[in-house]
């Protein structure tokens, strides 16, 4: 499996993956993506980091973030992840990794490509078929977004609300809404490998200037238009893999916020 890649690139918006080591199921105890949060939160304080979005699922995590300072992404991913594991492991007198390799990001173009990546993002436990609304999974970000909380919050919903083209609060929730209610309804809620698997998504133009801005490190990478006015920048192979052991998905309703996890929570 390639490594995954991170660069930097002001004002830019990256969609990240990062999914627990060997597919392990190591997230399944909603205390420990309750924990995953906690570190969000503090990364936020410490870092700065400007999160749109979020999900944790029982295997992996998604975020969408703001790229402001060089170094503000990789300290919060470090933070977060390296927590997450130690409490994880002292707790279970658990050693060795708990993620699996590097996380992975991806560019993303602005406008209807940030809106469809949010909502990729909102429906990642809708696609999984544990849930039949993302208001009903309590570690995501949708729920922020529709009801912001007065402290603690961890989403910028301000910025994320800007970049997406609104200024009012109350129109931005009720678009917000209708944009999740409709890929549900009308079947929009599959998974799209490009998410996960690319160095940037959007239209050609943008493809086009984020390979300029990366020089060398997007040197052989392939530009595919996957639909009208949606591009890609492919690896070199596909770095984030969402393949899982059927055996590993078992778990009794007292420990899991849902109950089983089921086969169903595969999806990226």
């Amino acid at each position: 499996m390639a490594r995954a890649n991170r660069h930097h690139i002001p004002g830019q918006v990256w969609h990240i993956t990062h999914r627990c080591h060997k597919k392990e199921f190591l997230l399944k105890f909603a205390k420990d993506r309750r924990r995953w949060h906690s570190w969000l939160f503090e990364a936020k304080k410490r870092f700065g980091l400007r999160i749109l979005n979020y999900v944790v699922t029982s295997n992996h995590i998604h975020l969408l973030v703001i790229d402001t300072e060089p170094d503000v992404i990789p300290k919060s991913l470090q933070l977060i992840a390296g927590r997450t594991a130690q409490e994880y492991n002292q707790r279970k007198e658990r050693k060795g990794a708990f993620w699996e390799d590097r996380y992975h990001a991806t560019a993303v173009d602005r406008n209807e490509h940030l809106i469809s990546c949010l909502v990729y993002i909102d429906l990642n436990m809708v696609r999984a078929g544990l849930v039949k609304h993302p208001a009903e999974w309590e570690m995501s970000g949708y729920n922020e977004i529709q009801n912001p909380p007065e402290r603690y919050s961890v989403i910028d919903i301000p910025g994320l609300r800007s970049l997406c083209g609104f200024s009012d609060p109350v129109q931005f929730s009720e678009q917000h809404r209708l944009w999740v209610h409709d890929a549900i309804n009308n079947g929009k809620n599959q998974r799209e490998s490009y998410w996960t698997e690319s160095i940037a998504v959007g239209s050609a133009s943008f493809i086009e200037e984020t390979k300029n801005r990366l020089g060398v490190k997007a040197m052989g990478r392939r530009i595919e238009e996957q639909q009208v006015d949606r591009c890609v920048l492919r690896e070199e192979s596909a770095p984030y893999n969402a393949g899982f052991d059927p055996q590993m998905c078992c778990l009794s309703s007292e420990n899991s916020y849902f109950g089983d996890v089921l086969l169903s929570d595969l999806t990226t």
